[in-house]
């Protein structure tokens, strides 16, 4: 099976123009934002290039990509999803804000989890809505928190934003845990809308519609396929309220988009499997090389995601400046992240056994 990571060259990953490989200058290894260095399946290559043969460059039209995410849903998660209650958005976090507005008003809090995706604090907080933390415990959701918080929030309508799987730790919330959040949410009035965008990297991945009947969902297979710069994703519901979405919502998702996304999603569960097993070892490799080279950075490989959450609180306050600084290594500082991430930093996994490698040797030679 082959492993995507493995092919792609720095020497030809330093070609690329993206934010991932442009941000720094060509003496940084850059592992911060959520961009693998991998090229793209057969299948959705193939998909684009008949597109343009056939001059395919118009608007998005059907229900292709909800049906394919369907099948690739039962197949992965035995979970029937309701097409008929899906709309396409232009991406999941502007997906968030049009689900946000569709449930809750201005000024309504919204509650977050950190250590959690940096754009859950800033579109929220850019919509008008409040944001209230009830941090994570160890890394996992803490319901005795989320319980205090979801009692004591006073608002029309308040919202719980669930990052699962979670980013940036890893963290696959369980079946039991997401049953019981959903119990708490009926219990106190609280609408949860769920970010589901790394769900195709989860091993044992549990839908949260599947255990709440007022669940919202956005899902996309742009971090499955690493597929950002073809913008589309899926709005799912358990109720007809995505019925209400103002028709301009329309309009965002890109066709190429849906071409990619959709062959993805049909065609591409092999090159994913080989993806998913490069990344696990990635996670063994990592700490391998931690264990053996900075012993002072705490590290526990993740369930899932191509994204590494180390605590570095033993070696600066401000871990990522000091390694883009004194190593030329850029990762994610973890203060991005809210509450829980000072010390810490959010390092990318998605890449080959060799950058990895020569990332965590900077690291250390930095350190002597």
């Amino acid at each position: 099976m082959l492993n995507p990571l493995s092919t792609p060259t720095l020497e030809r990953l330093r070609r690329r123009t993206s934010v991932k490989w442009r941000r720094y200058p060509e003496d940084v290894l850059p592992l911060w934002v959520a961009e693998m260095d991998v090229d793209p399946a057969e299948p959705i290559k193939e998909a684009l290039r008949q597109a343009l043969d056939l001059g395919d460059t118009g608007y998005p039209a059907g229900t292709e990509y909800q049906e394919a995410l369907a099948r690739f849903a039962k197949q992965r998660w035995d979970w029937d999803l309701p097409v008929d209650r899906t709309a396409l958005v232009s991406d999941v976090m502007l997906g968030v804000v049009e689900l946000l507005k569709l449930v809750s008003g201005p000024g309504d809090p919204v509650i977050v989890s950190p250590p959690v995706y940096p754009p859950f604090y800033l579109f929220t907080r850019s919509l008008g809505r409040a944001v209230i933390e009830a941090p994570l415990r160890d890394h996992r959701l803490d319901l005795d928190a989320l319980e205090r918080t979801f009692r004591h929030v006073k608002a029309d309508q308040p919202v719980y934003l669930l990052c699962n799987p979670q980013n940036p730790t890893g963290t696959v919330h369980t079946r039991d845990e997401l049953t019981e959040l959903a119990r708490l949410a009926e219990r106190y009035g609280v609408r949860v809308i769920a970010d589901e965008i790394h769900a195709p990297l989860a091993p044992g991945f549990t839908p949260y519609l599947s255990v709440d009947p007022n669940g919202l969902a956005l899902m996309s297979a742009s971090k499955g396929w690493n597929l950002a710069a073809m913008r589309c994703a899926v709005a799912i519901a358990n109720t007809d309220e995505l019925e209400s979405l103002p028709e301009e919502v329309s309009h965002g998702p890109s066709h190429f988009g849906t071409i990619a996304h959709t062959a993805a999603l049909a065609h591409g569960g092999e090159w994913l499997d080989g993806l998913l097993a490069g990344l696990d070892d990635n996670r063994k490799l990592l700490k391998a090389l931690l264990d053996e080279h900075l012993p002072e950075i705490g590290y526990e490989p993740s369930e899932s995601t191509f994204l590494a959450w180390l605590d570095c609180r033993a070696i600066s306050d401000d871990p990522a400046a000091y390694f883009v600084e004194n190593a030329k290594v850029a990762l994610m500082s973890g203060t991005e992240f809210g509450s829980g991430g000072e010390g810490h930093v959010r390092f990318n996994i998605g890449t080959s056994p060799e950058i990895i490698t020569e990332a965590v040797r900077r690291m250390a030679a930095a350190r002597r």
